[in-house]
């Protein structure tokens, strides 16, 4: 009895432990969802923060930079981020099909950036292969009124938002 109570003490000691060193994601996953020319559109992917990065992010030496696939970036941290679309929509001037994508964005210029549709998915966030790109669109620039902490996608109406840091890359959508 003294032994099963000694091993039951030890688990539960370390189930806390365990439980206590858990820490949310520094990069949490999230799922922007809405309607784009009546068909379901939803775009997954984690969230990064900026941590006190600001103006370190997206110059040619910054973090974003240290990235294997540089200036294409992955749009969000750690897996792929996710377009799914249950019809037939238009990004930009690109026709995309209902389905499932990879969105990319190409940054070689921080102030005018490159939104990326890939046809490959499944993959790691780092795995850009450009023969797989169903199309690429310009993306519509502008500053937020204040810096955007937690990299945030937005979709409904006519607009496909990303918004990070110093940045806010729209596209237009039907």
């Amino acid at each position: 009895m003294k032994r099963l109570l000694m091993c039951a003490g030890v688990l539960v000691a370390a189930t806390c432990s365990l439980s206590a060193q858990q820490k949310p994601p520094a990069s949490p996953p999230e799922t922007a969802t809405g309607t784009v020319g009546g068909h379901s559109v939803s775009i997954a992917y984690s969230s990064p923060r900026v941590n006190g990065r600001e103006g370190k992010l997206f110059s040619k030496d910054g973090k974003i930079s240290h990235d294997p696939h540089y200036p294409v970036w992955r749009g969000g941290a750690n897996a792929a981020t996710t377009l799914k679309t249950d019809g037939n929509v238009t990004i930009g001037d690109l026709a995309v099909p209902a389905g499932t994508y990879t969105l990319f964005v190409d940054i070689s210029d921080p102030d005018n950036w490159t939104l990326i549709v890939s046809k490959k998915t499944g993959e790691w966030g780092l795995a850009y292969d450009p023969s797989q790109d169903l199309g690429r669109v310009k993306m519509t620039m502008s500053k937020p009124p204040a810096m955007v902490e937690d990299l945030k996608y937005t979709v409904g109406g006519s607009m496909i938002t990303l918004a990070w840091e110093d940045h806010v890359a729209s596209v237009s959508a039907h």
